[in-house]
């Protein structure tokens, strides 16, 4: 799968609401694609304190729940990002490393178009 399609799934899976008086969700998501060529989608929910979480810990939950932890791609968007992709926060990046030996190679798309992998943006990673 191509990163153009990979992004399109993400844009279409941003679905920005209101949860309740204290929460929100849906402003970024994320797309996952594994080694077994499974499709993960995830969105972000935002709550006071840090509760929430982010988009691609989401599509990462859906993703081990089905039995899988190796990330071939990931694409996340967000409704302010005019459809472009964007890297994940340090936190998601260590948590893409955890989750499988071998998710530093997974490859990300930025903003700007470029391809870059979890190894890259984590340079010092454990």
């Amino acid at each position: 799968m191509e990163f153009d399609e990979l992004l399109k799934i993400a844009q279409n899976t941003v679905n920005e609401r209101r949860l309740s008086r204290l929460a929100t969700a849906g402003t970024v998501a994320a797309a996952i694609l594994t080694d077994k060529g499974n499709v993960y989608t995830g969105v972000c929910i935002d709550t006071p304190a840090g509760m929430g979480f982010c988009a691609e810990h989401s599509a990462i939950a859906a993703m081990v729940t089905a039995g899988e932890s190796k990330i071939v791609k990931l694409a996340a968007t967000g409704v302010d990002d005019n459809g472009k992709g964007c890297a994940p926060c340090g936190r998601c990046r260590e948590f893409i490393n955890c989750i499988h030996d071998e998710n530093y190679l997974c490859q990300v798309i930025l903003e700007d178009g470029s391809i870059t992998t979890i190894g890259e943006l984590l340079p010092h990673r454990l």
